[in-house]
């Protein structure tokens, strides 16, 4: 049986000067956060989807590598992922281009090697890795 997650988005103007709100009602985790041109090229405070998909990269990676340590019978004291969504601006704009997740753990009793192997079957298998790749659909509609 599948589920859904989701967040919303609202967005006011043009790139530049326009402005927007992103919430996660189903979760409560925020409500109407600011996002721009400036929060998201500049140093404004507030959001923007790249760093959402960080956050959900390194959030998923880290449970993955957890649960995948657990089946080959090591459990993790600790998990620390740093995900950085590289950005590139070309013809068509910006577009992210990769994903460098920068994972230490302390995992009683696993080797370097095994720890390596499963470390990347984590990065290769987690949901939002798998993500990445998948075809995305839309249902659009124009309101008066």
């Amino acid at each position: 049986m599948g589920f859904k997650r989701y967040a919303t988005a609202h967005w006011e103007g043009d790139l530049k000067t326009g402005r927007g709100a992103m919430s996660t009602p189903q979760s409560g985790l925020f409500a109407e956060q600011n996002y721009s041109f400036n929060t998201r090229f500049g140093e404004e405070k507030g959001t923007n989807p790249e760093e959402l998909l960080a956050a959900a990269h390194a959030g998923c990676f880290s449970m993955a590598l957890g649960f995948m340590l657990g089946n080959a019978g090591h459990v993790a004291k600790r998990i620390d992922t740093r995900a950085e969504v590289m950005m590139e601006t070309g013809a068509a704009g910006p577009s992210a281009v990769g994903v460098n997740l920068i994972v230490s753990a302390s995992v009683p009793g696993v080797s370097a090697e095994e720890f390596a192997a499963i470390a990347d079957n984590a990065k290769k298998n987690c949901v939002i890795s798998r993500a990445l790749a998948i075809p995305v659909t839309m249902e659009a509609s124009l309101i008066a």
